[in-house]
């Protein structure tokens, strides 16, 4: 690796412990890159090569585990709002941009899955501050074919702040779907900082009400983007991405499908197939880091917010070991291919 690694925790507004990383490169970093993860998922192992291959291309990258998944604290993978983890990042993310030596650079977002979701409504919360965004398999619109019934909904939400934490969305191993490689498959599954339970009703439902926000909202998206999705994905299905991409705003979009390739396109494939991913990526921030015609971003003020750095280490999270279940056949719920009604484990 030609750079340096770093790791900070921080305190939210909420005065939750989050653990952030970052990858630096050697020299100035040509612009700023945030990472957001998906669904269950976590910065510092699972997403590791991601941060070193942008640092090694002279990128400096920042990641945040979102509270309750990898390192941070709070209940394993609870989202109780889905603002919550959107307010997380856009303040430490601001936060970093608001230091002196990286005031001037361009910012990017780089959302996976979820983590897409995730980076739309960073960009939608401040349409200005951002350059640009690189979207891989992103959460933002629910397919026809899985779309629940308002019946279901209004079942589920009557009872959600009743058992909200309770794991009772019925799932599927989405690892055996989402990362082609065997061997990157397992040492995927053997990552303890990935969440793999069932995922709590109220997580479901606010990921699902955020779906259907986003897919309702596509034609405000007016930042740079670029989509990339496998056209063999059975875990976010690419006419999510078609529809974002057609939909949006955005004078400066670009998208590519990779035809037999998976959900996970930069963790999963082959190493060939990884390499051509992250050239692809690559050569898209390398264009809209120095295009003239990119965003310009106004000097940064001093940025006040309720992230607050602490000292020392934290433990991650306990682990709840898990019951041995019957195999279940495959499904889906929150805008992902499958039946109705359900919900797949990590994106």
């Amino acid at each position: 690796m030609e750079g340096e690694y770093q790791e900070v925790y921080i305190r939210n507004s909420r005065g939750v412990e989050l653990f952030t990383c970052r990858w630096l490169p050697f020299s100035s970093p040509k612009a700023l890159v945030f990472l957001c993860h998906g669904y269950g998922m976590e910065c510092s192992g699972f997403m590791r090569e991601c941060g070193i291959r942008l640092a090694n291309a002279g990128y400096a990258v920042f990641g945040i585990d979102y509270e309750g998944h990898g390192r941070s604290r709070g209940a394993r993978c609870y989202i109780k709002k889905f603002e919550n983890i959107v307010n997380d990042c856009n303040e430490f993310f601001k936060s970093i941009s608001a230091e002196e030596e990286y005031r001037d650079k361009c910012r990017f977002l780089y959302g996976e899955s979820m983590g897409g979701a995730v980076s739309l409504l960073l960009h939608k919360k401040d349409p200005t501050f951002w350059n640009g965004a690189v979207l891989v398999a992103p959460m933002c619109k629910i397919s026809e074919k899985v779309k629940p019934h308002p019946l279901v909904i209004n079942v589920l939400t009557r009872v959600e702040e009743i058992i909200p934490k309770w794991k009772i969305v019925p799932t599927k191993d989405v690892i055996d779907y989402a990362f082609k490689d065997p061997v990157k498959r397992e040492k995927i599954r053997t990552n303890k900082l990935i969440y793999q339970d069932r995922p709590r009703l109220k997580t479901a439902l606010e990921m699902l009400r955020t779906s259907m926000t986003l897919e309702d909202t596509l034609h405000e998206v007016r930042l740079p983007f670029f989509v990339l999705h496998g056209e063999a994905d059975t875990v976010t299905d690419p006419e999510v991405s078609r529809s974002l991409y057609e939909k949006a705003s955005s004078t400066d979009k670009t998208i590519k499908l990779y035809p037999g390739m998976w959900h996970g396109l930069t963790s999963g494939e082959p190493d060939g197939n990884v390499e051509v991913v992250f050239a692809d990526i690559i050569t898209w921030l390398e264009k809209h880091t120095s295009d003239d015609n990119s965003v310009v971003v106004q000097p940064i003020h001093t940025f006040k917010n309720g992230i607050l750095k602490m000292n020392g280490t934290a433990s991650p999270p306990p682990q709840t070991p898990k019951k041995k279940q019957r195999p279940r056949k495959p499904s889906y719920f929150c805008g992902l291919r499958g039946r109705r009604l359900l919900h797949h484990s990590p994106v």
